[in-house]
């Protein structure tokens, strides 16, 4: 299983940006996804995951209402739209994914099998 994060950039404070983590190889689109978040000296946080049907999802308190995840499963990507940012949501984000079809959405980075190298955000005040 191979990830590819894209979309980070630099963006004002209330601005959007979406990224994208293209998978290939398996457990590809059949197994649960996630976005994690990092920044230097803290541990990866949970922001948002997935279920590989797209019909479960859950988010960190910081970021519902802002952020919404989804898949397309046919193009074995998934998505992180980012709206409203705030300073706060700077870091790297990784995707991740489970490493079977059969365990479902997860908030706990332990439960990932397969990470991306990142992709970095950086939201300006």
């Amino acid at each position: 299983e191979q990830l590819s994060e894209s979309g980070g950039g630099l963006v004002q404070a209330g601005g959007s940006l979406r990224l994208s983590c293209a998978t290939s190889g398996r457990p590809g689109s059949s197994a649960a996804m996630a976005w994690f978040r990092q920044v230097p000296g803290k541990v990866r946080d949970f922001v948002a995951t997935i279920s590989w049907s797209g019909s479960v999802a859950y988010y960190a308190d910081s970021v519902k209402g802002r952020f919404i995840i989804s898949r397309d499963n046919v193009k074995n990507t998934a998505y992180l739209q980012m709206n409203s940012l705030k300073p706060e949501d700077t870091g790297t984000y990784y995707c991740a994914v489970r490493r079977s079809s059969e365990l479902g959405a997860s908030r706990q980075a332990a439960e990932f099998a397969f990470w991306g190298h990142g992709t970095q955000v950086t939201v300006s005040s």
